[in-house]
């Protein structure tokens, strides 16, 4: 989906079309981060966990019958990665 950026103000601003502005409503905060050349923008409003029990209760008793297979986990040798973590900060 396009939309056109605009100066407001010293800033400059985005207007986000109704058809995806269902994460906030005007006037509320919002989280925006730039991550490579993406800008990201999350609702600062907790989402709550209250419906949960209704959403696992649409899971029959067929869902996954035999369970899950279990993956044995290995160690990580994390100072092998150290020399590419510290070159990038």
């Amino acid at each position: 989906m396009k939309t056109k950026v605009f100066k407001s103000g010293n800033s400059i601003a985005v207007r986000i079309p109704k058809e995806i502005a269902d994460i906030t409503e005007a006037g509320k905060e919002v989280q925006i981060e730039k991550v490579g050349e993406t800008l990201v923008i999350r609702s600062l409003e907790r989402q709550s966990l209250a419906g949960i029990g209704k959403l696992f209760a649409q899971f029959g008793p067929d869902f996954m019958p035999q369970g899950r297979d279990f993956i044995e986990e290995r160690e990580i040798d994390w100072d092998k990665f150290l020399p590419i973590i510290n070159s990038e900060a």
